[in-house]
Formats: structure tokens, C-alpha cells, sequence
């Protein structure tokens, strides 16, 4: 991949990933179910992305809409099925009830990714201490992201914690990639580039017709054209 700002877009199916190739997008979250948020897609459909596509993948693990990991020995048993099926990168994220990361669920499931790159998803968006929880999950290997509008309300919200936040992209904690996403629209792109964000993820920005209609590789086209520009 180019230095250039990394745009990733969601893809529920292979005709979703085309298009989103097509238009420019760098990389793919796999999900399916976006009327729970995005839950974990099978086997099958992660292996027909693959195979029309040659950009990377991160593949979603969550089995119920919000942040609760839930039952961990079917989401161990779904990352062990994904990675024998040939998936290499995850999105992955779960809080306590306590609003902390859950660290027995994520610390089990990274054991089980044996050293894959991963993102922890917008699950920092509702945590108690989003500071606390980067410094408890500093050391975690694989993880080089964070996906996150910066508020749970979404981005025109959490530009400001955004730009905090890169403006600490040395500190302990705070090495992972920002890849901003939740609410983003393209005229907040400028504001974000300029503080050195680098990464942004799309869904139904690249739907014209929402989520009942594909990617659209001529919307995603127009955020590769401003990224770029």
C-alpha cells in the first residue's frame, strides 16, 4: 500500500467489493447484518470476497448489535473457522459493563489471531475512559487501528477529540492508526488531513441508494478524489 491516505470501505458481498476496488478503495471491513451494526459474515462469503478481490480485508468479529463480547467460545470458535478459511486481518472490540475494554474477550481472541493485524472498532466511542483504554491495550500485538468518529454522536461531535488525540500519535497508547468513521461526511476531510489523520471507512457513503442498494464505485471514486487531491 502507498503512503497515501487509506480508504476503507464496507463490503457485505463480493459485488460490494468490486465496486469498492474499483472506485479506489484501499481496504474492505467484511460484515454482515448492518441493522445490527455489522456482525460477523460466514466462511463462504468471506472466501467469494476474497476471490474477486486483491485489496486487504478485515473481517468483522461480533456476534449481537452493542459491545458485550457475548458468548467468547463461539467468537474464539468464528475467528478459528475465519483464519483457517484464509483471513489475515481483523475488526474486533468489546467493553465491560463498566464501560473498560473487556480485556478477557479481546485478549483471548488476539491469542487466537496468532500475531494478525487487527482494528478495535468503534467500541472506544463508548467506553468510560477512552484514554485508560488505549494504555490497557497498548502492548496487545496486532493492533494498528482504531476506528472511531471520536464520540459516540459521530464525527461533527468528535472532530475535536479526533484531533487530540493524533496530535498524541506518539505517546504510549496512541500509536495505532485513527481511522475515522461514524457520521463522516466528505467536508470534514479537510480538517482531518490537516491534523495528520491519514485513514477514513465508509459504508453508506457509498451507497446512493442506502443500505438496501451495492457500493457505488463512483461514489467511492469522489472520496478517493479528495483524498488525493
Amino acid at each position: 500500500m502507498s503512503n497515501r491516505a487509506v480508504l476503507e470501505v464496507i463490503a457485505l458481498d463480493a459485488e460490494d467489493a468490486v465496486a469498492a476496488q474499483a472506485g479506489g478503495a484501499d481496504r474492505l471491513e467484511l460484515v454482515t447484518d448492518m441493522a445490527a451494526d455489522g456482525l460477523t459474515p460466514s466462511c463462504a462469503t468471506f472466501a467469494e470476497i476474497r476471490a474477486a478481490v486483491d485489496i486487504p480485508l478485515r473481517v468483522m468479529i461480533r456476534l449481537a448489535d452493542g459491545f458485550a463480547a457475548g458468548d467468547l467460545d463461539v467468537l474464539v470458535a468464528r475467528a478459528r473457522e475465519l483464519r483457517e478459511a484464509g483471513a489475515e486481518e481483523f475488526v474486533l472490540g468489546f467493553l465491560d459493563a463498566e464501560g473498560g475494554p473487556d480485556l478477557v474477550a479481546v485478549e483471548r481472541l488476539v491469542a487466537e489471531l496468532e500475531g494478525c493485524r487487527w482494528t478495535f472498532h468503534r467500541a472506544i466511542d463508548r467506553a468510560a475512559d477512552r484514554d485508560a483504554l488505549r494504555k490497557q491495550l497498548a502492548d496487545l500485538p496486532g493492533l494498528d487501528t482504531y476506528l472511531t468518529a471520536g464520540s459516540p454522536k459521530g464525527v461533527d461531535d468528535g472532530i475535536p477529540t479526533l484531533v487530540a488525540e493524533a496530535a498524541r500519535k506518539d505517546e504510549p497508547g496512541y500509536e495505532p492508526r485513527i481511522l475515522v468513521g461514524g457520521g463522516l461526511r466528505l467536508d470534514h476531510l479537510p480538517e482531518l488531513l490537516a491534523a495528520g489523520i491519514d485513514a477514513v471507512h465508509i459504508g453508506g457513503a457509498a451507497r446512493p441508494r442506502g443500505w438496501s442498494g451495492p457500493v457505488d464505485a463512483a461514489a467511492v471514486r469522489e472520496w478517493r478524489t479528495v483524498l488525493d487531491a
